[in-house]
C-alpha cells in the first residue's frame, strides 16, 4: 500500500508504523497461535505433535551423523583393525543421514495440512471480514492494493509458520546439542568458541536484517502502487481508449516499476554484504577451533576422526545459519504483511446487527416502507438528507425525481442499511431496519441499477446470482420474463456465454434485461429501479420499461429517475431538491399545480423532441436532462 494510499484510507493507515514494533509483532504471533492450535481440530492438532516430534528426531540424528563419521574416519587409520568395522560404521552413518533427511521431510509432510489450514481459515475470515464491512470502507479502498494485502498475509502465515517452527527453533536446538556434544567430548573452549561464533552470527544476522527491511518495505510500497495502477488502468481500459492515453498509463506504471526496481536493487546489494559477513564470521570461527584440533592431534592428544568431527559440526551448524539472515527477514516480511492482513480484520464494522435482531420475511406479501424525518451526512459538514419523509404502503409505487447531489441515491443506500441515518429512522413492515438483521432486510430487497456491473462468468451464472442454486427452468423462465431468453439463445454457447469483464461483452439494453432478470429470480418484496432505463435510446427504454413493470406489478415499488416520462404512472412522484421534498403527488397533479415539476416535464419535453430530431445519444440526452433539472427555475 502506498503512503497516499494510506492517506486517502484512514482505516489502514497506522499499518506501517504498528508492524515495525516489537509489540506489534508479538501481537500478530498471538493473533495466529489459535489458527496453529484450533478448536475443534484433534487432527490438525496431532499432526502439530507428531511434527514436532519428527522435527526433534531429525536433529538428534543431525548431531550424531559427525560422530559416526568420525568413529569411520579413525577406524580407517593404518591401525585400524577388519575393514567390517568401517563398513559397518560407514552404513551406519549412511542410515543417520537418511533418518536426519527423512524426519525433516516427515515433519513437513505433517505439517504442511495445518500451515495450509491456518492461512486458508485467516484468508477466508479476512474475505468475510472486507465483505461485512461498511460501503463507507469501500468506497475509500483501492482494490489493487487491497488483494495485495491478503494474497500477502496468507504467505506470509505460510513462511512464519514454515521457517519460525521448523527452521529457527531446530537450528537453536541443534546450536544447543551441539555445543553440549563439544564439550562433553572435548573442552569448554570448543563449546565457547561455537556458541560465541554462532550468537555474534545471529546478532550481526539480525540487526542487519533488520536495517535491511526498510528496503523490504519500499519494495512493497511500491509494487502495491504498481498493481494498484495497472489494475485500476486495465478496469478502465474503455476511458483509456476513449482519450488515447495508453502512453500516458504505461508511463505512470513505469514509474512506479522504477521505483520498485531501486528498492530491489538496494535490497539485492545489502544483501550481498550481509553474506559476506557472514562468511567472515563462520570462517574465523572455523580457523580458530580447526588451529585448535589441529594442535591437538599434533600432541596426540585427539585422532583424526576429532579433528574432522569439529569441522564437520561447524559447517554442518553453518548450513542452517546461512539461510538465518533470509529466514530472518522472510519471517520479518511475513509478520509485517499478516500485521497488514490482521488490520484489516481489526477495522470494526460501521453497520453491525443488533443482540437479538429481527429477521425481515424475505418472500411473500410486498412490504410497507416509510422514512420519518431522516437526515442524513456522508461528512458532518455537509448534510445530504435534510428533514425527509414518505411512505410507501404494501403494492405502492413512488418516483423521486430531482438533480445530481440531491439525496435520490442516498435514499435507497438507506433503504439497504448501507448507511444508518443521522437522525429519524426508516422502517419496513413498521419496524426500524436497525432492528432487522441486515442480510434478511437486504434480502427482501431487489434493485436495478443504472450502471449494470456483470461478473466475469457466464450469462446464467449472472442470472442465477439472484438466487444461488436456482435450477435451469427457473433461469430461463426469469429470462422470458425479462424478455432476454431468446436472444440469449440464439447466441452460440446460449446461456454459456462469457460476458466479460464487468459485462462489457454486452450491450446496456441486454445487461439491463440481465439485470432484471436476476431481481426477477430473487423475488423481492421490495424494488428499487435506480436510474434502470437512463442510459437506453426509446425504442429499448419502451421495451425494459414493460419488463420493469411486469416485475413491479404487486411489489412496493421505489423509482429514481432522471428522465420524467419514465415515471409518469407512478402512485405519487416526490420531487427532491438540496436534501428536501420541495413537491409531492401524481404526474397529472403536478402538472395542474405547475411548479417545480411541471417546468421539469415542459423542459425535457422539449429537449427530447429536439434530441430526437437530432438523433442524439441518449447518454448525452440523459446528461442533458440532468443539467436541466438541477438549472434553477
Amino acid at each position: 500500500m502506498t503512503r497516499s494510499a494510506a492517506r486517502a484510507n484512514p482505516h489502514l493507515a497506522p499499518v506501517a508504523d504498528g508492524a515495525k514494533t516489537a509489540r506489534g509483532s508479538l501481537a500478530t504471533i498471538l493473533s495466529l497461535l489459535p489458527y496453529l492450535w484450533p478448536k475443534g481440530e484433534r487432527a490438525l492438532r496431532v499432526r502439530l505433535v507428531l511434527a514436532s516430534i519428527a522435527m526433534l528426531l531429525a536433529k538428534i540424528a543431525t548431531v550424531y551423523v559427525p560422530i559416526l563419521y568420525a568413529h569411520a574416519v579413525n577406524v580407517l587409520s593404518p591401525k585400524a583393525g577388519p575393514l567390517v568395522v568401517p563398513a559397518a560404521l560407514i552404513l551406519a552413518y549412511a542410515l543417520v543421514r537418511i533418518c536426519a533427511a527423512g524426519f525433516g521431510e516427515l515433519r513437513d509432510a505433517i505439517f504442511a495440512a495445518v500451515q495450509m489450514r491456518a492461512s486458508r481459515v485467516v484468508a477466508r475470515q479476512t474475505f468475510e471480514h472486507l465483505h461485512g464491512l461498511s460501503m463507507r470502507f469501500h468506497l475509500d479502498r483501492q482494490t489493487g492494493g487491497l488483494s495485495n494485502i491478503i494474497l500477502r498475509g496468507t504467505l506470509g502465515i505460510q513462511n512464519v509458520l514454515r521457517l519460525a517452527t521448523f527452521n529457527v527453533l531446530p537450528t537453536l536446538i541443534e546450536l544447543l546439542l551441539t555445543v553440549g556434544i563439544l564439550w562433553h567430548m572435548f573442552n569448554f573452549w570448543y563449546a565457547l568458541i561455537t556458541f560465541v561464533a554462532v550468537g555474534l552470527y545471529m546478532a550481526f544476522t539480525f540487526s542487519f536484517t533488520a536495517w535491511r527491511t526498510k528496503f523490504r518495505r519500499t519494495m512493497n510500497e511500491t509494487d502495491n502502487e504498481a498493481q494498484t495502477k495497472a489494475i485500476d488502468s486495465l478496469l478502465n481500459f474503455e476511458t483509456v481508449k476513449y482519450f488515447g492515453n495508453e502512453a500516458h498509463e504505461s508511463r505512470r506504471f513505469d514509474e512506479s516499476l522504477a521505483r520498485f526496481e531501486r528498492a530491489s536493487v538496494q535490497s539485492q546489494v545489502s544483501l550481498n554484504a550481509l553474506n559476506i559477513g557472514q562468511a567472515v564470521i563462520i570462517s574465523a570461527a572455523l580457523g580458530s577451533m580447526m588451529l585448535m584440533a589441529a594442535n591437538g592431534v599434533a600432541h596426540h592428544h585427539m585422532s583424526v576422526g576429532s579433528f574432522v568431527l569439529v569441522n564437520t559440526y561447524l559447517m554442518q551448524l553453518y548450513i542452517p545459519l546461512n539461510f538465518l539472515g533470509f529466514v530472518y527477514l522472510q519471517v520479518n516480511q511475513g509478520l509485517i504483511d499478516m500485521e497488514q492482513m490482521f488490520s484489516l480484520m481489526r477495522v470494526n464494522h460501521e453497520i453491525t446487527d443488533k443482540p437479538g435482531a429481527a429477521i425481515l420475511t424475505a418472500k411473500g406479501v410486498p412490504a410497507s416502507v416509510r422514512f420519518e424525518d431522516v437526515h442524513f451526512a456522508y461528512n458532518p459538514d455537509r448534510e445530504i438528507l435534510k428533514g425527509v419523509s414518505f411512505s410507501l404502503a404494501p403494492g405502492q409505487k413512488i418516483a423521486i425525481v430531482g438533480p445530481t447531489g440531491s439525496g435520490k441515491s442516498t435514499i435507497s443506500r438507506l433503504l439497504f442499511r448501507f448507511y444508518d441515518t443521522t437522525a429519524g429512522r426508516v422502517t419496513v413492515d413498521g419496524v426500524d431496519v436497525r432492528d432487522y438483521t441486515q442480510h434478511s432486510l437486504r434480502a427482501a430487497i431487489g434493485v436495478v441499477p443504472q450502471d449494470t456491473v456483470l461478473f466475469n462468468d457466464s450469462i446464467f451464472y449472472n442470472i442465477a446470482y439472484g438466487e444461488p442454486g436456482a435450477s435451469v427452468a427457473q433461469v430461463e423462465q426469469a429470462a422470458r420474463l425479462a424478455q432476454i431468453h431468446d436472444f440469449i439463445i440464439s447466441l452460440p454457447q446460449g446461456y454459456k456465454t462469457k460476458v466479460g469483464e464487468r459485462g462489457l461483452k454486452l450491450s446496456g439494453g441486454e445487461k439491463q434485461r440481465v439485470a432484471i432478470a436476476r431481481t426477477i429470480l430473487k423475488n423481492p418484496r421490495i424494488l428499487i429501479l435506480d436510474e434502470a432505463t437512463s442510459a437506453l435510446d426509446t425504442a429499448t427504454e419502451q421495451e425494459i420499461s414493460a419488463a420493469l413493470n411486469s416485475i413491479a406489478y404487486d411489489r412496493t415499488t421505489l423509482v429514481i429517475a432522471h428522465r420524467l416520462s419514465t415515471v409518469t404512472d407512478a402512485d405519487e412522484i416526490l420531487v427532491l431538491r438540496e436534501g428536501q421534498v420541495v413537491e409531492r403527488g401524481s404526474h397529472m397533479g403536478l402538472l395542474a399545480a405547475e411548479g417545480v415539476y411541471a417546468g421539469m416535464w415542459a423542459s425535457q419535453v422539449e429537449l427530447e423532441a429536439a434530441a430526437d430530431n437530432a438523433g442524439v445519444n441518449p447518454v448525452a440526452l440523459q446528461n442533458a436532462l440532468s443539467e436541466t433539472i438541477e438549472a434553477p427555475l
